[in-house]
């Protein structure tokens, strides 16, 4: 089984116009919503995917129920903790020209929720996949990755991070299957500028020597390159299509690269998989879907 954790999931509220004025009322062209948050965006394209995956995290309010209904699918199960009070965080994204959003904060996590999750980990077996993916919210400890990678350490799992910054760089001892930073995201995490290719591939090694097995490296739309444990070098380029949404595109390229591995056990073959689901979210108003990619792989 595939488990996805998602501690902040949210509804993305996208709302289109032709400019925005500040102090009037203002008058949309269109309305989209997506059900979002990382681990919940893998689990959506692993289900185009035909692979069964648990979702894991936190909901609340009216929201909350909204989100569990609508990515409700025979490949998801929703196991998610239900909160007392708040509701799950809408994100209002207002496309006019520039983009601007405004996040929401998400409800208050207590001690006994986050117990609650941790014990939800027990019922992961050996040869599962666990993924951990996206920021965290303020009210959970900044190490909840760590330790949840600690209860689960003894058991022989195919571990993913797709976090930035201290999140991601403190998970590396426990030896995570894969990592996805980006070219950004190595910059941060090493304080220089990342901008050649042999400059993300040297990066790219030392995240391995801090412990990652498998460093996939997403470069936008110069492609992405795979660092794989045997030290090989692989590489996938774009697609030439319109590109309409890159949110979620990381995701889908976790979720292609997890079921490509999955199905095949090969990493170039994952990464192949990986990169077109990239680009099939890309190509959409919302996330990959099965037609799409079947569509792209006959191309790429």
């Amino acid at each position: 089984m595939i488990y996805t954790v998602t501690l902040n999931p949210s509804i993305d509220y996208i709302v289109r116009m032709d400019k925005i004025v500040m102090g009037i009322t203002n008058r949309s062209t269109s309305e989209e919503y997506y059900f979002g948050g990382k681990g919940i965006n893998v689990s959506s394209v692993l289900a185009e995917l035909d692979l069964d995956s648990t979702a894991l995290g936190f909901v609340a309010g009216f929201t909350g129920e909204a989100i569990e209904k609508g990515i409700s699918h025979d490949h998801i199960t929703t196991d998610f903790i239900r909160l007392n009070s708040g509701i799950s965080r809408i994100n209002v994204k207002i496309k006019a020209g520039e983009e601007t959003e405004i996040n929401g904060q998400g409800p208050d996590i207590d001690a006994d929720a986050l117990e609650a999750l941790m014990n939800k980990l027990d019922n992961i077996r050996d040869g599962d996949t666990l993924i951990l993916a996206g920021s965290i919210p303020n009210t959970l400890p900044d190490d909840i990755y760590e330790r949840m990678l600690e209860k689960v350490q003894t058991k022989d799992l195919r571990i993913v991070v797709d976090a930035t910054k201290k999140l991601l760089v403190n998970s590396l001892k426990y030896g995570p299957f894969l990592i996805k930073p980006n070219r950004q995201e190595l910059s941060e995490i090493f304080d220089v500028e990342v901008k050649t290719k042999e400059d993300t591939i040297k990066y790219a090694k030392e995240l391995q020597k801090m412990g990652a097995r498998n460093v996939l490296i997403s470069l936008g739309g110069e492609g992405a390159i795979l660092i794989d444990e045997n030290e090989q070098i692989h590489e996938a380029g774009v697609i030439n299509q319109p590109v309409i949404n890159t949110v979620g595109s990381g995701d889908s390229m976790v979720a292609g690269f997890v079921a490509g591995y999955e199905k095949t056990k090969s990493y170039p073959d994952a990464l192949t998989l990986g990169s077109v689901c990239g680009n099939a979210t890309a190509f959409l108003p919302g996330l990959a879907t099965k037609e799409k990619i079947e569509e792209l792989l006959k191309i790429f």
